[in-house]
């Protein structure tokens, strides 16, 4: 078999874009790419292509834009490109079961958990928020359930105390791309041993959105510094204060008891509040209509803002 695909590349965001470079740097030839449809982005919402259009467009690749890939017509024009594989990170779109079937050696994906943990739309992120000690990247046969395909090949990666979902995000970015050379080297010279998920063992990442970054003091200082890191750079983690929202971007576990969501202290340290057990110290926060700023520059200027004895989130 020859060494070099035939592939079709699918995906969205920057984290497909990576992939997507690298099997462009590798021996084998991107036929085709299939991305999300722009999207309006930006304070004007102007439409804007998808990262990985963007890097086909500079390559000057066929990109495919289809609402979805269930017509007659979508799974034509796939085939008409007799691709060796289709691979696929971060699509955002349902392949159903003739696509699946059209590359020679079917369709494989990069996602970014360790399967069957963290099935689904934000892995990286609720890998963080539950606690994990570690994640990574699993390279799977894809089928038509979501995540659930045999898999192929794992690297996995220490979650580390101040890892945020950005920070994380950025280092899979970089393990996933070499995973999946390995993984589709491994298809040609037959080494690979596909290995059958444990259904049992698996959990769902629910789609990130802003309820979900909503801070509810009454749990553990643990948990929300959790929270606060997972859900940064986006949607980022806020709460009430006097009315207003109150985003928080960073913040460390601190010693502490009171009311929860209560003001302990307000210094150039931080703004220190209770929770649920024990205490965090919010060091970088955002005001509505306001840039992200650390606590210190935003307590010169605010200062009575921050008062001890106010409880947030009311």
């Amino acid at each position: 078999m020859s060494s070099s695909l035939r592939i079709v590349f699918a995906g969205t965001p920057e984290f497909a874009a990576r992939h997507l470079q690298a099997l462009l740097d590798s021996e084998h030839s991107i036929v085709a790419v299939y991305t999300q449809p722009d999207r309006p982005s930006g304070r004007g919402q102007k439409l804007t292509p998808s990262p990985v259009k963007q890097l086909a467009a500079q390559h000057g690749i066929p990109v495919l834009q289809p609402l979805n890939l269930r017509s007659a017509q979508a799974q034509q024009e796939l085939a008409q490109f007799n691709a060796d594989l289709m691979v696929v990170v971060a699509y955002g779109l349902i392949l159903p079961q003739a696509i699946l079937d059209t590359p020679r050696l079917g369709c494989i994906n990069s996602h970014a958990s360790l399967l069957p943990r963290w099935r689904g739309a934000a892995p990286i992120q609720r890998a963080i928020e539950a606690g994990d000690s570690e994640t990574g990247i699993t390279v799977m046969q894809m089928e038509a359930g979501l995540d659930t395909g045999p898999m192929l090949l794992k690297v996995s990666t220490p979650i580390l105390a101040t890892d945020t979902g950005g920070s994380l995000h950025d280092r899979l970015a970089t393990l996933g791309p070499d995973a999946v050379l390995k993984a589709i080297q491994g298809l040609i010279d037959g080494s690979l041993t596909p290995e059958k998920q444990l259904d049992g063992l698996a959990t769902y990442a629910h789609k990130l959105n802003k309820q979900a970054a909503l801070i509810d003091w009454h749990k553990p200082a643990a948990q929300l510094d959790c929270q606060i890191r997972a859900m940064s750079p986006w949607p980022v983690c806020h709460t009430l204060l006097a009315g207003q929202t109150l985003k928080v971007h960073a913040a460390e576990l601190a010693e502490g008891q009171g009311q929860a969501g209560e003001i302990l202290s307000a210094d150039r340290n931080g703004l220190l509040v209770a929770c649920g057990e024990q205490a965090l110290r919010l060091t970088q926060l955002q005001l509505p209509n306001g840039r992200a700023l650390a606590f210190s520059d935003l307590l010169n200027s605010r200062h009575a803002l921050f008062s001890p004895g106010q409880v947030l989130g009311l």
